[in-house]
């Protein structure tokens, strides 16, 4: 018997996403359509109403807000163990920042398997959460993406542009005080 997989699907700027959980945590969100995204089965319910995905999405709909640049939901990927200490690897990029495959292969324990990084990458079942558009080749040239290279650099924008306000508004000088005249 297949485990169940509860699922939803959210809007988002860059078109509908699915989340699916095993009830407990999150494990998977992709852009509807997107390559190795699974296909929606007999085993798949539909629960609009479950806690962790309406977390899910609202977490997601504040990272596209620019108000949010972690998540907190409690995470389920299914993969390899190479798979998995990739993603891990991945998780840590920072908000805004980018990792070359190289790197991300080191990262994960194994700097002679840059392909196979990459392949991990491409089969991240957290998109966004575990922020696989933040690989990029060794030059900096925005590569493979499961939901496509224009989501990539959508995301990538999204990510500098929030930092650039952030910093704009604790750079913003402060009017001086000036006495009023005697």
């Amino acid at each position: 018997m297949m485990p169940v997989v509860y699922f939803d699907c959210m809007p988002s700027p860059l078109g509908e996403m699915v989340l699916a959980s095993d009830g407990d945590a999150l494990s998977g969100a992709w852009f509807a359509g997107q390559r190795y995204q699974p296909r929606i089965g007999p085993a798949w319910q539909r629960r609009p109403d479950l806690p962790l995905l309406r977390r899910a999405a609202a977490e997601l709909a504040g990272y596209f807000a620019g108000e949010r640049s972690s998540f907190s939901v409690p995470l389920a990927p299914v993969g390899t163990p190479f798979q998995r200490d990739v993603w891990r690897a991945i998780a840590g990029v920072p908000y805004g920042a980018t990792i070359a495959y190289r790197e991300l292969a080191a990262r994960a324990g194994r700097p002679g398997s840059i392909r196979a990084a990459g392949a991990a990458t491409g089969r991240n079942p957290l998109s966004i959460i575990v922020p696989c558009h933040r690989v990029v080749g060794a030059d900096g040239a925005l590569t493979g993406y499961a939901g496509g290279l224009a989501r990539k650099r959508a995301l990538l924008a999204l990510e500098h542009a929030a930092i650039t306000a952030a910093a704009a508004t604790r750079a913003a000088p402060v009017a001086a005080f000036a006495p009023a005249p005697i």
